[in-house]
């Protein structure tokens, strides 16, 4: 096993620069997650880890080399691909076991790491079957087991289930997490799902447009979001984001309607700010902002509710049953120990 130390990395595909000095240290042994949207530069600085880009400026060191000009092979790095890349003419045995024969490994050897891989993941039935004869769940499984034969010093996942359906990806989700516990590699993660940052992730990186927004622990995150691209990301349903005027002893003026806040904030009276809080932190009150419900979601464990107030909108989510019906009126107190202000101009968390 072994850190990994990214350091002021760049790239550009000709004039156009897809990551500007991106700096992330990964401790021996942790599980990091690079987190979200599509096109933010999180695959890109994954292929640079393996070695399958080039670095145009800064280095990448695993454990004390760095790897910069490194060909993939002499990384000690295993990488699991979303498309699973198998070799649809080799077994699954066959598969395992190709990347430790291309090394002339001991056949005992390559025999004994097969054989741990497949107990771990309970491969160990579908051995001699060919990729074609499994199901999506299995491929990925395969996929990780060929990454364990070879003992790396870190495992690279490439959004590894996003061809699962959701029932699958949660099974995976806990499989990945337990597989990790269990061998205690250095692990990095690009997923643009959340969720599955947040369960799985020690330490998790949140990107956008080639840049880190925040870097820390999954609660970190959101309960303390640096900006209000963090505050929006992290967290399903989505943290409601309303523009306002602080009204210093009064609250915040949104759309007309007055929203508490707690005293000792860093805002200045008449400052345009966006107030934060989010859904599962509002409560009925009957001192609370009258708004009228527009869409009911029931989901079983909890319930999803639509408002307006006013001129503006937000969301509510309650976990206890309701019987609410859209035109019904509820007065909504936010958690004031729960609410986050940003300044509406820079975005950073005030």
């Amino acid at each position: 096993m072994a850190q990994v130390a990214i350091s002021k990395v760049a790239k550009a595909f000709g004039t156009v620069k897809v990551l500007h000095e991106v700096s992330v240290d990964i401790a021996d042994g942790q599980f990091v997650v690079l987190v979200g949207p599509s096109g933010c530069g999180k695959s890109t600085l994954l292929r640079m880890v393996a070695g399958l880009e080039t670095v145009s400026a800064g280095t990448i060191a695993i454990g004390d080399r760095v790897v910069n000009h490194l060909p993939p092979a002499k990384r000690d790095i295993a990488m699991v691909f979303q498309n699973y890349a198998l070799y649809p003419h080799k077994t699954v045995e066959q598969n395992m076991a190709f990347a430790l024969k291309l090394r002339k490994t001991d056949p005992a050897i390559v025999a004994e790491r097969v054989k741990r891989a497949a107990d771990i993941l309970d491969l160990n039935p579908y051995l001699k079957r060919y990729p074609r004869q499994l199901s999506g769940g299995q491929r990925q499984r395969v996929a990780m087991g060929r990454a364990i034969v070879r003992n790396p010093q870190v495992f690279l996942f490439d959004e590894p289930l996003s061809n699962l359906d959701a029932k699958l990806r949660v099974q995976m989700r806990t499989e990945i997490k337990e597989l990790h516990q269990r061998l205690k590699t250095t692990t990095i993660y690009v997923t643009h799902d959340q969720i599955e940052a947040m369960t799985m992730a020690d330490k998790i990186v949140v990107m956008r447009d080639g840049r880190i927004e925040q870097v820390g622990a999954p609660l970190e995150l959101f309960d303390r979001p640096a900006n209000l691209f963090v505050a929006g990301f992290i967290g399903s349903p989505s943290m409601n984001l309303l523009k306002g005027v602080l009204r210093k002893g009064d609250g915040v003026d949104i759309a007309g309607t007055l929203f508490p806040i707690a005293s000792g904030n860093a805002a200045q009276d008449g400052q345009a700010v966006v107030y934060g809080v989010r859904p599962e932190h509002l409560e009925i009150h009957p001192d609370g902002v009258p708004a009228k419900i527009s869409v009911v979601e029931p989901t079983g464990s909890e319930t999803l509710v639509f408002l307006r107030f006013g001129e503006g909108e937000m969301v509510a989510l309650f976990r206890e049953r309701h019987d609410f019906k859209p035109g019904d009126t509820l007065k909504l107190k936010p958690r004031l120990d729960q609410v986050h202000l940003f300044d509406a101009e820079t975005g950073k968390r005030l």
